[in-house]
């Protein structure tokens, strides 16, 4: 906000009157100088009163001339130049009283460090800063803010002579039009965009898709949008559940508050408010939803935060409900505004824009991660050109986390396209890209996109879907596919997850993802998932249809089961699928199975069928101890001679070794 230094010149030109010149310094103030100079000061201080400044700077100019050390004239010269926007001209009449005498009005220094910040002069607005702390003793409000603005211009010198990559590019004419579009949101596969629109004062969400690298023109969202605003949305990893901000309804708790839509047999629900405890009396906005779909964070301007508007996380209840919203602390969230939170896919990164952390100017955009711990490290500026002394808009970041998408409406130097006009389209706002540079890249992370199908019918079905970090034995993410089958579930790399999809009356299938030691996000897992229906009669009694159904069930690999290598010994992340099994055969009570073992040809024949054997056998015991009546269990080992891929590769021999059940009459 510019100070308009003219309306408060009088009350510093009173603070000024009792000052005394330094030692050895000599200068004349209002009080000391002669008539006809002190009549050309009071000309010109009329003349800024009335807004002439251009009367006002050239009485001025001969109050100087006739005496270049009139200390009055030049602060009140460079006040007209400040509230002129002429800052150049502004700090050098500062400098000039200043180095008359810097105690004549201490909060020159203040101003001068202003001036230089607006001139980008960051080292010189700086030192003044530091200056004016020294000396004021008083002001609590001034100091608190000349602390503030030193230690911007600290970074901001620090920051653009250490520039990062930053190479915008529009997201071309099928986005950006004539209207301002902005804050855009990404489904994990980056095939579908959802974004706001502002067409004649009215807010928006339209959808487009990505077709071979190219989005298609945005369409508005007609299940969804209302002649009321809707905005500041954020789409699930999967596509299938929005979140977004609406103010002033009348089902509303606060001003504005979250609401909620979600995809049912093809088709947008109604939104609905998502209610209480995440809305408040006070201001909900801006929501992010973790890709797991566990935690929704927004920012919020309710009470119990730190100061300003904070961010906040609710996390999904096992019920479906959402928890009380926490503050993210003091880590993370200022005196000042903090607010438009982003949670990677990764769920350990989050990027936000804050004015309270040390930065460029007014918003800059920052990224913090989160430990082991859970606790959120010191918040890193994501450096400049990225952030400048404008406000920054929010950021997203795709999957691989190598792309950033924000709003501006700055003029930028974009990158140049020949398939389109890169340039601003005439909107005050478009949406953009851009590389992001590595050190403020989030942690790698694939996905796993499937259909679920009926093995026999080939239908698709509604299943429930299930991840587990093997290692804590701790649900990453549950789901449940609709009627299309379909479900896209995001795996941050480094850990190792198991995967279960089941279905009431249907053996479950299990995956395994390994990926404690990956590294290629690129490499993404599509899959078809074919649901084993479960035969219902004995053999002795079945229709020709049911035991053909009874003969054509296939052997269940159980891809989650491990052993310590060349032994019979279950490792402990085994415990997650082994409790499947086991909730398996008490669901389904007049259901036999046997536990089948299987190796690779490594080793001796008779190694071979005596490991094979012995494994399907600690299956068959971990069972039997958990409660299975035995007559329901049998188990047998095959050693080599059934492989299911070749034994040249070690991924073929990694498959071969398998352990798996089979349904007996």
């Amino acid at each position: 906000m510019k100070f308009k230094f003219i309306q408060i010149f009088t009350v510093l030109f009173c603070l000024a009157t009792g000052a005394l010149a330094q030692p050895g310094v000599s200068y004349v103030t209002k009080k000391t100088i002669k008539a006809k100079t002190k009549k050309y000061f009071d000309k010109a201080r009329k003349a800024s009163k009335a807004s002439d400044n251009e009367a006002a700077l050239k009485y001025l100019g001969k109050a100087l001339k006739s005496e270049p050390q009139f200390i009055d004239a030049h602060l009140l010269t460079g006040m007209i130049h400040y509230d002129m926007d002429a800052y150049l001209k502004a700090e050098t009449a500062f400098e000039a009283a200043i180095e008359l005498d810097p105690m004549y009005i201490r909060k020159v220094l203040y101003t001068l460090g202003i001036t230089e910040w607006k001139l980008g002069k960051f080292e010189e607005a700086a030192e003044h800063f530091a200056a004016y702390l020294k000396v004021e003793k008083k002001n609590e409000v001034l100091l608190k803010k000349a602390k503030r603005y030193q230690e911007n211009a600290l970074f901001a010198a620090q920051a653009i002579k250490n520039p990062v990559p930053f190479k915008p590019k529009s997201l071309g004419p099928n986005i950006n039009t004539t209207n301002a579009e902005y804050l855009p949101s990404f489904t994990a596969d980056g095939e579908l965009l959802i974004y706001t629109s502002r067409v004649r004062g009215q807010e928006d969400f339209y959808m487009s898709s990505n077709i071979d690298g190219v989005w298609q023109k945005g369409k508005p969202m007609q299940e969804i949008n209302t002649p009321n605003n809707e905005g500041a949305q954020s789409i699930s990893a999967d596509g299938r559940f929005m979140v977004f901000t609406a103010c002033n309804r009348k089902d509303g708790y606060g001003s504005c508050d979250l609401y909620f839509s979600e995809v049912r047999d093809g088709r947008w629900t109604p939104p609905a408010n998502i209610g209480s405890p995440i809305n408040s009396k006070g201001w909900e906005s801006q929501p992010s939803i973790s890709a797991n779909g566990q935690a929704i964070y927004f920012t919020s301007s309710r009470s119990g935060g730190v100061g300003g508007k904070d961010i906040w996380v609710s996390h999904r209840k096992s019920s479906g409900k959402w928890s009380a919203p926490e503050n993210l602390g003091s880590a993370v969230n200022t005196k000042m505004d903090d607010q438009s939170p982003f949670i990677h896919a990764d769920n350990q990164t989050l990027y936000f824009m804050s004015k309270g952390h040390p930065g460029m100017g007014e918003y800059d955009l920052f990224l913090a991660k989160r430990g082991e711990d859970q606790q959120w490290s010191k918040p890193q500026n994501l450096g400049y050109p990225i952030n400048t002394k404008s406000s920054e808009g929010a950021l997203v970041v795709s999957r691989d986390g190598k792309t950033a998408y924000f709003a501006s409406d700055r003029k930028l130097d974009v990158v140049e396209d020949s398939s389109f006009d890169n340039g601003k389209s005439g909107a005050e706002t478009d949406i953009y890209s851009f590389v992001l540079h590595e050190a403020a890249r989030p942690n790698p992370v694939t996905y796993v996109k499937a259909v679920v199908f009926d093995a026999i019918t080939k239908k698709k079905l509604r299943a429930q879907v299930d991840f587990v970090e093997l290692a804590s034995e701790q649900n990453y993410a549950s789901s449940t596919t609709d009627l299309s089958g379909e479900f896209l579930v995001c795996l941050p790399l480094g850990k190792d997850y198991a995967l279960n999809v089941s279905k009431e009356k249907y053996l479950f299938h299990s995956e395994n993802f390994a990926l404690e030691k990956a590294s290629d996000t690129d490499a993404v897992f599509l899959l078809e998932i074919y649901l084993q229906p479960i035969p219902t009669v004995a053999s002795s009694s079945a229709t020709p249809a049911e035991k053909k159904l009874l003969t054509e069930v296939k052997p269940i690999i159980l891809k989650n089961v491990f052993f310590e290598t060349a032994k019979a010994d279950l490792r402990p992340v085994s415990i997650t699928e082994l409790t499947r099994l086991k909730k398996l055969l008490e669901e389904n009570p007049d259901l036999k199975i046997r536990i089948n073992g299987h190796t690779d040809n490594v080793g001796s024949d008779v190694d071979n069928l005596s490991l094979s054997e012995n494994r399907a056998k600690a299956v068959y015991t971990y069972l039997v101890q958990e409660g299975i009546a035995a007559d329901r269990l049998s188990y047998k080992g095959y050693g080599e001679t059934i492989p299911i891929d070749t034994n040249d590769t070690e991924e073929g021999r990694q498959r071969n070794r398998r352990t798996e059940f089979v349904i007996v009459r």
